[in-house]
């Protein structure tokens, strides 16, 4: 049974992990609208891994005997300056995400819930993923910044990203 307090924790989890999903949703949104398709793919399989996210942490309470208690999603920004923008914002949040589940981590060693510690875990591994992606995609924009042709290439590349199903959420 997970105890008030980490489940509190873990629905804000899930209500960050959503306001992931409408960030990333967003910049995709925005990408459309640049007519730069392979960043809006980027961004819109970023969003389904956040979603699936949320949805990962929502079973992990159900299992544990706790109540889901969905909040009221904020609304994220729409516009980006460059697309180097966008991916530096995504860097920092993806940043911000690592700092909130280290923050969980602690909460679960300290209320010696082991359940939700070995859960977590996989999410610690997961945002060590993430903050690369994040960090080798901004890396790119930056050698491609003030090239037009270096840009497109780095449009292209990320046109080939597909979604993967988390295997927690595949079932046995």
């Amino acid at each position: 049974m997970l105890s008030k307090k980490m489940q509190k924790a873990l629905n804000d989890q899930i209500n960050a992990e959503m306001y992931s999903g409408y960030l990333y949703l967003s910049m995709a949104a925005h990408f459309n609208t640049k007519n730069l398709a392979g960043m809006a793919n980027w961004m819109t399989i970023q969003a389904q891994e956040e979603l699936s996210h949320a949805m990962i942490i929502l079973n992990h309470i159900n299992e544990r005997g706790g109540i889901v208690d969905l909040k009221a999603i904020d609304g994220p920004p729409v516009n980006w300056r460059t697309p180097l923008d966008a991916f530096k914002d995504a860097l920092a949040h993806e940043r911000k995400v690592t700092g909130m589940i280290n923050t969980l981590v602690d909460l679960a060693v300290a209320e010696s819930d082991h359940a939700t510690n070995s859960f977590l875990q996989w999410f610690v591994n997961e945002q060590v993923e993430e903050e690369r992606n994040a960090s080798d995609n901004v890396a790119n924009l930056e050698l491609a910044e003030n090239s037009p042709q270096a840009l497109f290439m780095v449009d292209r590349e990320m046109l080939q990203r597909v979604f993967t199903i988390p295997q927690l959420l595949q079932g046995d």
